[in-house]
């Protein structure tokens, strides 16, 4: 009798299949079409199971190189995860608490950083002016940890620590300097040794230009709907968005935090706990995550952007799904395309 209906069975599911990969498809498609985006490179994991991988456009548009499943995409504050497990690492192995004030670990911090944290490093809610779009912190430049602390320095607080919340790429910098300071290795070095080489994560890497990196993305913004080269001045984001990656990549990253391969199970929850301000006021930031809701699906998840790119890590706990986007394009569109094709999946678990 099984042998009967197993075929007929086979059959039925195969169109609900294809029509699910259509709709992805026809989704992704048109969203490069109406966005101008030059590539695209799709990963949906169902139970740490990939069920959708797909590469669409073009890589490099000078070249006419496709995007391919293997293709490196900056994945800018993406990265924001991996500076945020570092520190958990550390306190993991009682070389730091997240609650100690950062002047324990970095030196020469002026006088109004003195009541900022570590934690407050992690949740944006240090009160630091953010060093993007400021003037001096180009990749060119290359600040030292003192030349940096420096510079900021002369920055009043926008804010007494706790007090409010505003995403700050300069905390998220200064994570980077207490990893080093406290492991007493680069961020890189730290970085490799103690996430990337353990999950396999071997395509991840500083996105320095002066590296080789196989499989590179080129990144392209756009003036008058005209692609252009991404701008070559770029901010030196560090620990703060510097991370390149792909699909595959991410996809072992997102699997080591439903294993607990990294971060033991208490650290996980601690970074998926929203953030409450001195006030008591609950944010919707964890630790380098935004803890959110999509149609009443729990949703943690980050996007990143860097000049010529934008990418997405978006998380159902919930429903075992991850959704990965990475794009060569300016726009800071990975998130809203991740979310979208989300609520299809989330559609079919709602329906069984």
């Amino acid at each position: 009798m099984w042998r009967f209906w197993f075929p007929l069975l086979l059959g039925l599911l195969q169109p609900l299949a294809r029509l699910q990969a259509d709709q992805v498809d026809d989704y992704v498609n048109g969203e490069m079409t109406s966005h101008r985006i030059p590539g695209v490179s799709l990963l949906v994991i169902q139970t740490n199971q990939p069920v959708k991988r797909a590469a669409y456009g073009l890589a490099n548009v000078e070249l006419n190189v496709g995007v391919k499943p293997e293709t490196v995409f900056e994945i800018g504050s993406i990265t924001k995860q991996f500076t945020a497990a570092g520190i958990l690492l550390l306190a993991q192995d009682g070389k730091l608490s997240i609650d100690d004030r950062i002047s324990r670990y970095l030196k020469q911090t002026p006088e109004s950083w003195q009541a900022i944290t570590v934690r407050q490093l992690l949740t944006h809610t240090s009160g630091l002016k953010s060093y993007t779009g400021l003037d001096g912190f180009e990749l060119r430049r290359h600040l030292t940890q003192d030349q940096f602390i420096l510079a900021l320095g002369r920055h009043p607080l926008e804010f007494q620590p706790g007090e409010a919340w505003k995403y700050c790429n300069t905390g998220y910098n200064l994570l980077g300097f207490i990893v080093e300071n406290v492991s007493a290795k680069s961020y890189w070095d730290f970085l490799s040794e103690r996430i990337l080489q353990p999950l396999g994560m071997s395509s991840t890497a500083n996105r320095l230009p002066a590296h080789i990196i196989p499989d590179r993305a080129a990144g392209y913004e756009q003036t008058n709907h005209v692609w252009i080269n991404r701008d070559c001045d770029l901010t030196d984001v560090f620990s703060a968005g510097a991370i390149l990656s792909n699909a595959d990549d991410l996809a072992r990253w997102n699997a080591s935090l439903d294993t607990g391969t990294v971060l033991t199970g208490e650290t996980r929850r601690q970074m998926w706990t929203p953030t409450k301000l001195n006030n008591g006021t609950v944010t919707n930031y964890g630790f380098g995550w935004y803890i959110d809701r999509l149609q009443g699906h729990t949703n943690i998840g980050h996007s990143g952007s860097t000049s010529g790119f934008s990418a997405s890590l978006q998380r159902f706990p919930d429903d075992h799904l991850a959704i990965i986007i990475l794009t060569n394009t300016d726009e800071q569109i990975a998130t809203a395309l991740a979310k979208h094709i989300a609520t299809f999946y989330l559609a079919r678990v709602g329906s069984q």
